[in-house]
């Protein structure tokens, strides 16, 4: 049996098909915790392993309705966390179900008398994913919450996990929502799971810190299990991450706002789609900006901003959407892109820096863009190829799983 999702065939399996998208990992992170993930580790040897290339921005919203629509985001109109409506004149987080264009896969099994779960660390997630899908559907952050009616499930600290869920800046979180897809699948057949985590460790930690590596090790157990219990299990990520610091440890940030107003005049107004409620993580401080002007002054900003130390592309409306695949109205007349080591603010007094004053890790440009994709089971020599060349994506994760891999 196929089912199709926005023009893709998925086929089905008798066994369980999970996702699996580990926020803000990239393939470093794996290699400096190697010695404590054997199941990671035997995928690597049994089964299959490439890189591909995540959405940009490389933030959390956009990938990973990418990766449940199997399709970029001038087709699902997801493209931040975070956007400027101009009808409102509101800033306002895209979180929203009405923003999603289009189905989801996990929707659309659903629909197909498919039995589905999802898990998800991140409430700000859940509607999304949510979305046309008859099954279960939860947060980790929430999981004291869950109602039958809302959620598909009642009862989840007592009845599925007997302990309490962590706090949502509490390593544990994540693990958390692993286990939870394991215990759900050790109690019932589901045809398709999708778990996502988030991204505090890593925004915290390098790769080979020890909290970062003993993190790794807990996460891996429950992948582990996943894998016992007979599913077909893929693993890749949203976005890696990069230290974005001054030699003295402080965040390197150039603020645009502050720049255009200062060296030309040019009042903007500067969107950071990283923005979301876990200001902790990274203090609304990321990779990648789009830019709200007048049309008068487009040129002369573009201009300014490619000359700022650290940013090393400006793209116009058009370019961006070109490029990167992106919704046009949802973005602003320029599109900005910092390097590695730079993120992006609007002025110095718009963001508080307290939290992330020291070792700043943050993402959302192109040098976070390439992860990994670890899947359980070898691929067919089609899939093996596509894997192998470099241009698969994070998004294709699904299309791996079920077309990729051989049906029991």
């Amino acid at each position: 049996m196929k089912i199709n999702v926005n023009n893709i065939d998925y086929k089905t399996h008798k066994a369980p098909v999970v996702g699996i998208c580990m926020d803000g990992t990239s393939y470093d992170y794996y290699e400096a915790a190697a010695t404590v993930m054997p199941n990671i580790q035997r995928f690597l040897k049994t089964g299959s392993f490439g890189y591909v290339e995540s959405v940009i921005p490389s933030f959390t919203n956009p990938n990973n309705m990418a990766i449940v629509t199997g399709v970029t985001p001038d087709k699902n109109g997801i493209c931040g966390n975070y956007y400027y409506d101009k009808k409102t004149g509101e800033e306002v987080m895209m979180n929203d179900p009405e923003n999603l264009k289009v189905p989801t896969i996990l929707g659309t099994f659903s629909q197909q008398n498919k039995k589905v779960a999802v898990v998800t660390a991140k409430d700000k997630l859940r509607k999304m994913l949510n979305k046309g899908l008859n099954g279960i559907c939860f947060s980790a952050e929430h999981a004291d919450k869950v109602t039958i009616e809302e959620n598909g499930i009642g009862n989840v600290v007592d009845d599925l996990m007997s302990k309490e869920n962590p706090g949502i800046y509490d390593p544990e979180i994540s693990v958390y929502c692993i286990e939870a897809g394991a215990r759900l699948l050790e109690r019932e057949h589901f045809d398709l799971m999708y778990l996502t985590t988030t991204d505090f460790v890593q925004h915290k930690y390098a790769p080979g810190d020890q909290e970062a590596i003993n993190f790794l090790s807990r996460i891996d157990r429950w992948i582990g299990e996943l894998d016992r219990l007979g599913a077909v299990v893929g693993v890749t990520a949203d976005h890696g991450m990069s230290a974005k610091t001054n030699s003295d440890g402080s965040p390197k940030v150039q603020y645009l706002e502050t720049i255009l107003l200062e060296n030309a005049n040019i009042s903007s107004r500067v969107i950071l789609p990283i923005t979301d409620p876990y200001v902790v993580h990274h203090g609304a401080l990321g990779s990648y900006a789009t830019v709200y002007l007048q049309e008068s002054d487009i040129v002369a900003a573009k201009e300014i901003i490619g000359k700022i130390p650290g940013i090393e592309m400006v793209l116009t409306r058009e370019e961006a959407v070109s490029k990167f695949s992106l919704p046009a109205e949802m973005i602003g007349e320029l599109v900005v892109l910092s390097d590695g080591p730079t993120v992006i603010g609007r002025a110095k007094s718009w963001h508080d820096l307290e939290k992330v004053k020291s070792g700043l890790r943050s993402h959302g440009g192109l040098h976070e863009s390439k992860v990994p994709m670890i899947i359980n089971r070898p691929l067919n020599q089609v899939y093996k190829e596509k894997l192998d060349s470099g241009k698969a994506r994070n998004f294709h994760l699904f299309d791996f799983l079920h077309n990729g891999v051989e049906n029991d």
